[in-house]
């Protein structure tokens, strides 16, 4: 359910839970965790896929690896509530070699092979770039996703195109600390995916509150706003 701007004002429910009052209580404070921190990435990504539609840019923005440990699944979840993608929703879900796979076995080319090697023709492999050269060497390999990391937005379009243009196949993700504000610098019909870590790490929470049916004699008495 998406919340209103008036409706988060007005402190409206949004949910009814029935039950013994004693273990209502007890799942209180967990409850009210989870919502307030997934209803947070929801939001987040709510309002990042609204930038997108806005500009009416086709692809896709998605969430990172970087969730809280023990929570990802609920953090993946409440992206996918909020109109994102998931990215990956665990490691097996697609191979990824970033810098350090890729130093380990002294060149791209060679990391893909290997990998490709393991995980088989069903398996995605993407691979972190930082250059254009990268990005073309991960490409010719036969890499199926290239993410080109850390680039400002008018350098990384002219590097899509170019690989776009060379292999139109591959899909293009934009990644490395790119904020909301600065999402339409972006935008390309060459950019097929901005992910965004932000989404799941370091998000705003939303305030949920619990309350049991309240007394008369309570609901007469003055109370602090």
């Amino acid at each position: 359910h998406v919340i209103s701007e008036a409706e988060a004002k007005a402190k409206a429910p949004v949910a009814k839970v029935v039950g013994p009052t004693r273990n209502v209580l007890m799942a209180e404070r967990t409850a009210l965790n989870i919502l307030s921190r997934a209803s947070g990435v929801a939001t987040a990504a709510r309002a990042a896929m609204d930038v997108a539609v806005e500009h009416k840019w086709h692809g896709k923005v998605a969430g990172t690896r970087k969730t809280t440990p023990g929570f990802g699944i609920v953090e993946k979840y409440a992206l996918l509530v909020g109109g994102a993608d998931t990215h990956r929703m665990d490691l097996s879900a697609m191979v990824m070699l970033k810098d350090n796979h890729i130093w380990s076995t002294g060149s791209i080319s060679t990391s893909v092979a290997r990998a490709r090697s393991v995980c088989g023709f069903s398996t995605k492999i993407e691979v972190e770039c930082t250059s254009q050269q990268d990005a073309q060497e991960a490409a010719e390999a036969g890499a199926d996703v290239i993410m080109l990391d850390n680039y400002k937005g008018e350098e990384l379009k002219k590097v899509a195109k170019v690989i776009k243009a060379q292999h139109p196949h591959v899909i293009i993700e934009a990644s490395g600390g790119i904020t909301i504000d600065a999402m339409p610098s972006y935008f390309s019909p060459d950019v097929d995916i901005i992910s965004q870590g932000s989404l799941t790490n370091g998000y705003d929470t939303l305030d949920f509150s619990l309350k049991v049916p309240k007394p008369a004699k309570f609901a007469s008495r003055p109370r602090a706003n």
